[in-house]
């Protein structure tokens, strides 16, 4: 049976980590950008490329810290800096540190607040939007997109007495779900068992409970956890506006493809902007996919790729990345149609030229006789 508020435990050292990412580029010179944070302040702390000794990325994303106002919300307040992280595929990723203290049922109206919280989304597309314009120099087509993707890891890393994390998820389930999925009504058995499903445990004292909107963690080492999460996060951005940029692809390719053959538009179109667009988009989208499935690789610790794997499946990364291959395969076809049809019409084209300049030259013949 759940514990009355008074019995339950109190937090007495906890962090919420409210991430949010952003696609800011089509692609970021990492090494470019250490060199501008390098001189140009303000930036208290320097930009960092080092990672857990389990990740290795392709590049290895560029981590720096900003300076931000301290927000409210409810009875919690936002540290005095973001952690910037910058991807070289052109995302960057903001996360805010909230310090926790008091009791746990708080965190149900923590989280209420945290969900789409438009304070946070303003000063953090402020922040993105003043590295947009200080690194646009190292950012190859810097435009923020209106894809957003956030994320929230609930740490408790100490109660006010001794606790095993899986006694009290046992216990408390109904409101950690309430917790995890920003629900001010107590959720049903189904939901609770949805929730709740993925559970992650490395030894007695900790325990991870991992949702598709946020994740709890009891313990005290959360960096390897908050990392997958944090790069997993911004994967499911990229792919989502991939998805979005290949939609929006087939539809011109179709309209390409619906004209009639022989309509004047579809053979400027054949020859022109149209096609130019198609395989241009084709290109940048083949080229985004691969950075964004292949920039990291975990190594060895069987603990980090299982706490990636179960993340990727609440966030059906999976899902996302079979349809991008299909509509990535889709756009070719086209293209190759597009492309065949432009062929085509060229040498169809070039016979009638020939033709012309033949009936050319007789009729001059005759007239010269």
């Amino acid at each position: 049976m759940p514990e009355s508020s008074a019995a339950r435990p109190i937090i007495t050292l906890g962090t919420a980590f409210a991430t949010i990412a952003y696609d800011l580029a089509q692609s970021i010179d990492l090494a470019a950008c250490e060199r501008i944070l390098a001189v140009d302040p303000p930036a208290p702390v320097g930009p960092r490329r080092r990672e857990a000794p389990y990740f290795e990325y392709h590049p290895a994303p560029l981590r720096i810290s900003q300076p931000r106002p301290e927000l409210a919300l409810g009875r919690y307040r936002t540290g005095p800096d973001a952690d910037v992280v910058l991807y070289d595929f052109g995302a960057v990723s903001v996360t805010y540190r909230i310090p926790l203290a008091g009791p746990l049922d708080g965190l149900v109206r923590l989280s209420d607040d945290l969900y789409d919280n438009p304070a946070l989304r303003s000063d953090s597309r402020q922040c993105v939007e003043g590295l947009r314009l200080r690194l646009q120099g190292a950012m190859n087509k810097p435009v923020i997109q209106d894809v957003v993707e956030d994320y929230v890891v609930y740490q408790v890393a100490a109660f006010d007495r001794p606790v095993v994390p899986a006694d009290l998820c046992a216990a408390e389930s109904a409101l950690l779900v309430q917790i995890l999925r920003a629900e001010t009504q107590p959720p049903s058995r189904d939901q609770v068992a949805d929730a709740t499903e993925a559970r992650i445990s490395f030894g007695s004292n900790d325990l991870a409970v991992i949702d598709w909107n946020s994740a709890l963690f009891f313990g005290v080492e959360v960096e390897e956890l908050r990392a997958v999460i944090e790069f997993a996060n911004v994967q499911l951005l990229e792919l989502r506006y991939l998805d979005r940029l290949l939609d929006d692809t087939l539809e011109r390719a179709y309209v390409v493809v619906s004209r009639p053959r022989w309509n004047q538009r579809a053979i400027m179109s054949l020859y022109g902007a149209d096609l130019r667009h198609v395989a241009r988009l084709q290109v940048d989208s083949t080229i985004l996919f691969e950075r964004v499935t292949n920039a990291l690789k975990l190594l060895g610790e069987q603990y980090v790729s299982r706490t990636y794997r179960v993340v990727s499946r609440r966030f059906d990364l999976d899902e996302w990345n079979a349809s991008i291959t299909r509509k990535l395969a889709t756009v070719d076809h086209l293209y190759q149609t597009l492309s065949g049809w432009a062929s085509t019409l060229r040498v169809e084209a070039l016979e009638w030229i020939i033709v012309l300049l033949i009936g050319l030259e007789i009729v001059l013949s005759l007239v010269r006789d």
